[in-house]
């Protein structure tokens, strides 16, 4: 397992039971990324995505991801009571925000209904901000992410799996029983490989031309007055809120979400999200905030099986667009399933289905916007020359000399060379959370070039100053991990 998430720990719990015997690699610690960032969320209403599932595929395949998250949602209902992971049932609400967004609620309150849930209409809610139409689904829950990742850890180690925590995988082999490598050159022999990264690390299935990387904030706080359910938005500026049970009680507002490296400045992002909730709960006191990474499919449905041309020896799992608790689940029942023998019927029509017409656009539309945005960055970088003179926590992108060249300057004075290790997209520095992030496929890095996640392996080259004040490369130890 590459990965030490919901769908890797799921995935590995579930062949260890088995008796398999599973090794669960993962490049940071258990839950580290989206797994355990995430709100907490578990439920088969999911903003507006069942209408959208509708129209873009036969009734059979919406009604496939409807049964595929039902189950992955029961079994970690489960899971939690099994094994003493706290949660709370709650309503899921997707609500309208103003006039416009209420043909959206009520395409998926039909489509709800179609696809066999028991959904149920309110033209308010007793929220301190408008709602104009609802749509509720009853008997969802909610649950702290952290504390699910961390027993699913320790089952999966019960049952005789091993869990290797910051051990990067930069590599696997085309042979018919792969070999795994790391980022110190470790190699694990095996059958099976499951890639269960936020985006998958071997390009070889061209996932991350199918893939859009999406980021997005939340914020906690003290003192706001709690709404009745898991409440969601249908606009495109989302708002999503639940509660956290304690003493007191703490409201969760997430939003903000844009692609990744592109749009406004990650911290205006926050500081719209801080004014939104400041307006609609005045009084409340932040106590935290944090931020995740997702990635969507082209079509709405997960990528969820063997990787391409790979006689069925490396799997992949990824494209959950912000629910991947229920979807994650369910990706691990499928994965594991079919490597028993036994796969889930309800699977059947998602690994047959077709992309048509409206989807297929949609995958032209997001490669193009990929190309246009290399473009104008690279332009950017190149026509200005990088500078150390702005405030701190902040950084530059821009040419060093007459190095064209992209180089990123921190204003600690860290300085590395801002091409992205995947496929070489100019970055862009994240003033929200300090990283170097890529705007093509959603690649991350840390100020001094480290990798935060993928679908990058390897880190940055830092660069050196000169006498004259021109950078220069000065290559990280182990920087060449050989061929993706």
């Amino acid at each position: 397992m590459i990965g030490a998430g919901v769908t890797g720990l799921c995935a590995a719990l579930l062949l260890a039971r088995a008796g398999k015997d599973v090794v669960v690699l993962e490049a940071n610690h258990v839950g580290s990324l989206a797994s355990g960032r995430n709100t907490g969320k578990v439920s088969v209403l999911q903003g507006t995505k069942l209408s959208r599932l509708l129209g873009a595929h036969p009734q059979s395949v919406a009604r496939a991801y409807v049964e595929g998250n039902q189950e992955g949602a029961a079994w970690l209902r489960r899971f939690c009571e099994d094994h003493s992971v706290a949660y709370q049932p709650r309503s899921a609400i997707t609500y309208a925000a103003s006039t416009d967004q209420i043909p959206a609620v009520a395409a998926e309150l039909r489509a709800a209904e179609l696809l066999g849930l028991s959904a149920s209409w309110q033209t308010s809610l007793a929220t301190p901000f408008e709602v104009h139409a609802a749509v509720t689904v009853a008997d969802q829950f909610q649950l702290d992410p952290v504390e699910l990742v961390l027993v699913l850890a320790n089952e999966v180690e019960r049952h005789g799996g091993r869990i290797g925590e910051g051990q990067r995988v930069v590599d696997v082999s085309w042979a018919k029983h792969p070999v795994v490598r790391t980022e110190d050159d470790q190699d694990f022999g095996c059958q099976q490989v499951v890639m269960a990264t936020g985006s998958p690390i071997l390009d070889r299935g061209l996932y991350f031309a199918k893939l859009e990387a999406h980021r997005s904030y939340l914020l906690a706080f003290t003192g706001a007055d709690i709404p009745a359910g898991m409440m969601i938005s249908a606009g495109s500026d989302v708002r999503s809120l639940r509660d956290v049970p304690g003493d007191p009680s703490v409201l969760l507002v997430g939003g903000g979400g844009h692609v990744v490296g592109r749009g406004i400045p990650e911290l205006d992002q926050v500081e719209r999200l801080r004014a939104w909730a400041a307006e609609a709960y005045p009084g409340a006191v932040e106590t935290h905030s944090w931020s995740a990474q997702d990635y969507a499919s082209h079509d709405d449905i997960p990528y969820v099986g063997r990787l391409p041309r790979r006689m069925g020896s490396i799997w992949v799992a990824t494209g959950y667009n912000k629910w991947g608790l229920s979807n994650g689940v369910c990706a691990a029942l499928r994965i594991s399933g079919s490597i028993l023998g036994s796969a889930p019927s309800w699977a059947r029509p998602l690994e047959r289905r077709i992309t048509r017409p409206r989807s297929a656009v949609n995958l032209v539309r997001r490669n193009l916007n990929v190309g246009a945005t290399a473009v104008a960055r690279l332009i950017s970088a190149q026509t200005q020359t990088v500078s150390e003179d702005f405030p701190q926590r902040t950084g530059d992108v821009g040419r060093s000399g007459v190095d064209p060249r992209p180089v990123g300057v921190v204003a600690e004075g860290c300085s590395v060379r801002a091409i992205c290790t995947h496929l070489g997209g100019t970055l862009r520095w994240n003033d929200a959370e300090r990283s170097w992030d890529c705007p093509l496929h959603g690649s991350r890095f840390a100020a001094d070039g480290a990798v935060l996640e993928g679908p990058a392996v390897r880190p940055l080259t830092r660069m050196r100053q000169s006498g004259s004040g021109t950078s220069h490369e000065q290559p990280i130890e182990g920087d060449d991990h050989g061929s993706r």
